[in-house]
């Protein structure tokens, strides 16, 4: 990755690449889950559940070192025992499910989740014997002219009998060039002992892809950002350029709601029913905007509350603020809402006009039925059904 983060604390849609595999585990209810760590493992910590043990891995020597780090964990347990990787955040729930269900039913000591690529290069590649039973794997790099020509590979992804995983593990060489112990010479083990070893065919490959630089980081990217945006589509919301929509894990938004071109929406952001946000939209963390919203061109508000039936439909910067219902946001506006110390609050109330170009300098409040010149600076709270104006604003009357 050429990075000082963690490559599983790198970020898919606004969240760690390894969160989305725990979340995964959660889906399957395993009975144990065990995170083996290394790099920066202190780190790594903080975004593992209470739930999840940890096991450490002193020395980064191969896969086949990581699970016999983890084994102390799982003592007394009985079963099958399922190794994936914190890089591949794709993996669905069906595609594993499926694996443990066809490894369990034919009492296999080992089961691996195999694809077929026309480009195999950085794959370990599948061995077959004369009956095309799986014999072996070689790595990309350990493999001669012939293996690498094997279109057959291995993403990475096995499921073990406990006893025949412990009969064998101790018993891997690091016999390869990088004097490294390679969990898939288990396979090789199992093979030679007699023991059922097999594999079933992923239907994605895409599902497998493990993230190894920062281009495989940007396609895990785009694969879920289209993944956020169907399953909100079939939810009920409109999406007019799903390639343009950049919306975050976690984001919620209510039926009949329509995303125009351009827009990002951060994590955490909850937008209610028949809103339409965008184009050229920002959405940062920690905004809610309510139902029947108008949020325009070039808008952009960050841990902002939005009354229902806003609107504010061009140029405008909403920091820390809470915006009461039916409030009109005018061309241009902006809170500065940062004293160059801390960030300050700003509440606009019901109904409230705010002229183009009005700097709402935070901390203020502006009342109900209040409205502002365009071009004003507000400086002090405004009270309910008051005109103020000027630079800095003014009362000019107050309304009833």
């Amino acid at each position: 990755m050429k990075s000082e983060t963690p490559k599983v604390l790198h970020r898919i849609c606004g969240r760690p690449v390894l969160s989305y595999v725990l979340d995964m585990v959660k889906e399957l209810k395993a009975d144990k889950v065990v995170a083996v760590l290394g790099y920066k493992q202190e780190e790594v910590r903080k975004v593992l559940p209470k739930e999840v043990k940890v096991a450490i891995q002193h020395k980064l020597i191969g896969t086949a070192d990581a699970v016999k780090a983890a084994l102390p964990a799982l003592k007394g347990f009985k079963g099958t025992v399922l190794v994936l990787y914190g890089d591949t955040p794709l993996l669905k729930k069906d595609t594993i499910s499926k694996l443990l269900k066809y490894h369990n039913e034919n009492g296999m000591a080992a089961t691996l989740l195999v694809a077929q690529l026309n480009k195999p290069a950085g794959y370990g590649r599948i061995l077959r014997d004369k009956l095309t039973n799986i014999c072996g794997i070689r790595e990309d790099k350990d493999a001669d002219d012939f293996e690498k020509d094997i279109k057959e590979i291995n993403t990475g992804i096995i499921c073990f009998n406990k006893q025949s995983l412990s009969s064998v593990l101790g018993r891997i060489r690091a016999n390869n060039r990088k004097k490294e112990y390679y969990l898939t010479d288990a396979v090789t083990l199992l093979y030679n002992s007699g023991k059922l070893v097999d594999g079933i065919k992923i239907a994605d490959i895409n599902e497998a892809l493990g993230i190894n630089s920062r281009v495989e980081l940007a396609k895990a990217n785009s694969i879920m950002l289209a993944r956020i945006n169907e399953k909100l589509m079939l939810e009920g919301v409109s999406i007019v350029d799903p390639s343009s929509a950049f919306i975050s894990y976690g984001v919620k938004i209510g039926r009949d709601s329509v995303i125009y071109p351009f827009t990002v929406i951060e994590s955490s952001v909850k937008i209610g029913k028949r809103c339409s946000i965008g184009p050229f939209a920002h959405l940062r963390e920690g905004t809610i905007i309510e139902n029947d919203v108008v949020l325009g061109n070039f808008f952009e508000a960050v841990r902002a509350r939005v009354g229902a039936g806003t609107w504010a439909k061009h140029f405008s910067y909403l920091g820390d603020a809470k915006l009461g219902k039916g409030v009109n946001i005018g061309a241009g506006t902006v809170i500065a809402n940062f004293d160059g110390r801390s960030k300050q609050f700003t509440t606009i109330k019901d109904k409230a006009m705010i002229g183009s170009d009005t700097v709402l300098v935070a901390p203020v409040v502006v009342g109900k039925n209040s409205m502002t010149g365009a071009g004003s600076i507000v400086t002090r709270d405004v009270a309910d059904r008051t005109v103020v104006a000027g630079v800095p604003a003014r009362v000019l009357k107050r309304k009833g």
